[in-house]
């Protein structure tokens, strides 16, 4: 009695119950931010240069002649992703609005030098979402 069984469920195995492969997940605006603080702050682990390479490469295409000089200065910004929320009039230093889709999220920043902490801040970040790439706004820290 128990042979049939199993070949019914070895067969409901190999056909898969006539069920659809699941597909990959697509990455949300949400992931998408989240994932922009992790490669900020992974590249602040590898030194002020790479971090400043990484900020040079997510400056937003509509404001490259504002640059940030961190010097020997790195940071670290660690997200509350609860708090991210739409802010469609924001415009940087009364500027015209950034294209693309402007988030406001609560952060807590830290300053560091050498790997010490020389400061921290919490306060709000402005990221723009511009054909599903991520683009930050901070406060430049000063050496």
């Amino acid at each position: 009695m128990r042979k049939p069984v199993v070949c019914l469920v070895l067969a409901l195995l190999a056909t898969g119950c006539g069920t659809t492969p699941l597909q990959p997940r697509q990455e949300t605006g949400t992931d998408l931010i989240s994932r922009y603080f992790d490669s900020f702050n992974r590249a602040g682990d590898q030194g002020p240069e790479e971090q400043q390479r990484f900020l040079e490469d997510a400056r937003h295409p509509d404001f490259t002649g504002q640059e940030c000089e961190l010097g020997d200065l790195t940071m670290d910004i660690y997200p509350a992703m609860s708090t991210v929320r739409p802010d469609p009039d924001w415009s940087p230093d009364g500027e015209d609005p950034p294209r693309g889709e402007v988030f406001v999220v609560a952060v807590s920043l830290t300053v560091r030098r050498a790997g010490a902490a020389i400061g921290e801040q919490i306060g709000s970040q402005r990221v723009v979402l511009l054909d599903r790439r991520v683009y930050g706004f901070a406060p430049c820290p000063k050496s």
